[in-house]
């Protein structure tokens, strides 16, 4: 008899990212922004990979391996871009491929945004922080990567020419500045500068700065004041006014007092 060897299918471990999101990034941005359900958190929704290929449209060869470098980055095959109409100057005639596309969900659109910020994003040369000006208003962020050879995935001696790529985070947020917290908080690098929000946030640090003054300022008399009244204590003396002083202060008033009064007569 045979032995019949059971073969179990294992499940695919869930991006860590996604885990990071759910344990730590949406309580913290469900309470710093009020929301009052989970469910009003901004998410990610997916990741939209786009190549163009300039003059390579006509090359074959060239538009393969264009299909086959963003197949390896994305993950997926990708969908390929054609002409919607001809346009002369540019030597371009209706259906021809333009550029290769992929849209990046659920799983992989984690996996592939771990692999951007991990170990894509450092390897920029020159590196200054992504610029946090390119959300377009209704919560989506847009990056241009200048070569692909940031991604490991893609061999050095088996490129053929240097392609850049378009990357679209989609995201559930209504506003630039919560997609901004959504990102930063999933470990996007941006750039201090135009950050969203900035302005708003340097007014509250300066007008925090300006209370802590303030209190310091107040607590620096109300010490001073009472280190004058202990010494008053202490010595009252040394602090007491001279009995000639306040009677001569009291003669002044009574003539003022009176010289006053025969002006006054005169006058009537």
């Amino acid at each position: 008899m045979e032995a019949t060897v059971a073969t179990t299918s294992q499940a695919a471990p869930p991006p860590r990212l996604r885990e990071r999101y759910e344990q730590e990034i949406l309580p913290a941005l469900t309470q710093k922004f009020g929301y009052t359900t989970p469910m009003q958190a901004p998410r990610l929704e997916k990741i939209t990979l786009n190549m163009g290929l300039g003059t390579e449209k006509q090359d074959k060869r060239s538009f393969e391996a264009a299909q086959e470098q963003l197949a390896i980055i994305a993950g997926q095959y990708p969908n390929v871009r054609r002409a919607r109409k001809s346009v002369a100057s540019f030597k371009l005639r209706e259906g021809m491929p333009v550029g290769v596309s992929a849209t990046l969900r659920r799983a992989r659109m984690w996996e592939f945004l771990d692999r951007l910020v991990s170990i894509a994003v450092p390897r920029i040369r020159d590196f200054r922080g992504l610029n946090p000006r390119s959300f377009d208003g209704r919560g989506n962020y847009s990056m241009g990567v200048k070569e692909q050879l940031i991604f490991p995935e893609i061999d050095y001696d088996s490129i053929d020419v240097v392609r850049g790529l378009d990357v679209t985070i989609t995201t559930s947020a209504k506003t630039d500045l919560e997609a901004f917290e959504l990102l930063l908080g999933l470990g996007m690098p941006f750039a201090q500068e135009g950050r969203p929000g900035q302005a708003e946030r340097e007014a509250k640090e300066k007008e925090a700065e300006e209370e802590q003054l303030k209190e310091e300022a107040r607590q620096k008399a109300e010490v001073e004041q009472a280190a004058l009244e202990q010494l008053k204590e202490e010595n009252p003396e040394a602090y007491a006014k001279p009995e000639g002083e306040d009677e001569g202060a009291a003669e002044g008033g009574d003539e003022e007092a009176g010289e006053t009064a025969e002006e006054s007569s005169d006058n009537g």
